[in-house]
């Protein structure tokens, strides 16, 4: 129930504490306390199976965020389909939504067919996805985790798990509206999707809602690991669409507002594509910095036109391991690129028109250089051998405006910048072991720390 004077009062002469505004819900009353919830407020729903968690017209203020949020512990509170109408609806359905927090949820379609885990309508704007579990959204591949699918900006979708979606995320609309502006995407794991990781779509010239600035804006995606171990024919025949990148981001508005956006990529593990497409694909103004990629048959990175042109693409400061080309930069509108201090292990080094400082051999001498050269998870360890990855000091003053360009795959401090690849030191590893986990630490990590929304500074992205 809300919290009243007269428990407030209880509290302090017991020397207790409360939280203002927490309502406690059960499957038997939420339906009817979503419709109560104001600025400030917290529903938290206990232990049980929820049907459907309409989200709709929920509007907190830039200090007083509304929050729905499970257990952060124990059984949880499970997000799964209405059992008299399976078919009808998207598990979290937002619509016309703002300074709106969702927590520490199990969301469960079911392998019911279209039933995407969350999904936005209308406007949506300062929404923060943590902390859920996502499982059951592999009906086929057009069936999402999370997917916008209304004009969408500062989003934070942080510490996520999903498993074994169609698609894990898909922001945006597949033809160019529906704007996905000024994202934070970090510390999930997406694993094993159909399709997609996470596709961010290309946009045409918009004019931006009101409360939105014409930019520019950075989306950023950091500490995220991102696998596709399984291959498509893993799946039935009709579950899939077409062979589909891990990640991909698409292009920014040819004028206008989101002209100069950018997207900020580091502190990410990819792992294994084995369906002839990349482990990253992106077109648009790209900065990739300081991620591990290990695994595939086609190339680790490919910046190139897709839907729109790649205009920009900074590639710096990564380790690539595998049977790939490594970094492919290839677009007649480019205004500006550079593939430089990237440590490239792959049976194609690179082909970009603006390149210094790498440095590049094969799959079969990668033990000259790190520590355990492996395709194994748990087992592999790309940290440097003493004396093996260093050189000049590299000229990043291209990239002294990105966030964190300075920090290594592990947040460490890059120094004389004289390594090359995604960790700035030798010998022992002091950072997380690659594997099929959410990563711990890496740069920015103090940033994700459990955010209070009646605290949203941390959720603000820099403009």
């Amino acid at each position: 129930m809300r919290i009243t004077l007269a428990a407030i009062l209880l509290a302090l002469v017991l020397n207790t504490t409360v939280e203002a505004g927490a309502i406690d819900a059960n499957p038997s009353n939420y339906r009817s306390l979503l419709a109560t919830l104001r600025p400030g407020d917290t529903l938290r729903l206990g232990p049980g199976t929820y049907p459907l968690l309409p989200l709709i017209r929920l509007t907190g203020t830039p200090t007083a965020w509304i929050t729905v949020e499970g257990p952060a512990t124990g059984a949880p509170a499970v997000i799964s389909i209405d059992p008299a109408n399976p078919g009808c609806c998207n598990l979290i359905q937002l619509d016309t939504a703002s300074y709106l927090a969702i927590r520490n949820l199990r969301v469960d379609s079911a392998l019911v067919v279209a039933i995407d885990g969350v999904n936005s309508r209308g406007v949506t704007h300062d929404i923060l996805v943590e902390n859920c579990t996502f499982v059951g959204q592999g009906s086929d591949q057009g069936t999402i985790a999370i997917s916008t699918k209304g004009f969408a900006w500062n989003w934070v979708i942080r510490g996520n798990t999903i498993i074994e979606a169609g698609t894990g995320l898909y922001l945006g609309s597949s033809n160019g509206d529906l704007q996905f502006v000024g994202g934070l995407i970090e510390g999930n794991l997406v694993m094993d999707t159909i399709g997609y990781n996470m596709e961010i779509k290309w946009q045409l010239p918009y004019t931006p809602p009101a409360g939105l600035s014409a930019g520019p804006h950075k989306t950023i995606i950091r500490n995220n690991v991102f696998i596709k171990s399984k291959p498509q024919t893993a799946w039935p025949p009709s579950f899939s669409a077409g062979a589909r990148p891990n990640v991909l981001v698409g292009g920014f508005p040819s004028s206008g507002a989101g002209t100069d956006d950018l997207y900020e990529i580091y502190g990410n593990f990819f792992y294994e594509n084995m369906d002839g497409e990349s482990l990253f694909q992106g077109s648009g103004r790209v900065a990739l910095h300081d991620n591990i990629f290990v695994g595939g048959d086609f190339r680790a990175m490919s910046l190139v036109n897709h839907d729109l042109p790649i205009k920009l693409a900074y590639v710096y400061n990564n380790t690539i391991y595998g049977h790939v080309t490594g970094v492919v930069v290839s677009g007649s509108q480019l205004q500006d690129s550079l593939v430089t201090g990237n440590l490239i292990l792959a049976d194609q080094g690179f082909s970009a028109p603006a390149q210094r400082d790498n440095l590049v051999d094969t799959v079969a001498n990668a033990d000259n250089y790190v520590n355990q050269p492996s395709f194994v998870l748990g087992s592999m360890n790309f940290f440097p051998r003493p004396g093996r990855v260093t050189g000049p000091s590299l000229d990043l003053s291209k990239f002294t405006t990105e966030t964190d360009y300075d920090r290594d795959f592990n947040g460490t401090a890059k120094g004389l910048l004289q390594f090359r690849g995604a960790y700035a030191g030798e010998g022992t590893n002091p950072g997380w072991v690659l594997r099929a986990e959410k990563k711990v630490g890496g740069p920015g990590a103090p940033d994700r720390d459990t955010l209070a929304p009646l605290s949203p500074s941390g959720l603000r992205l820099l403009p």
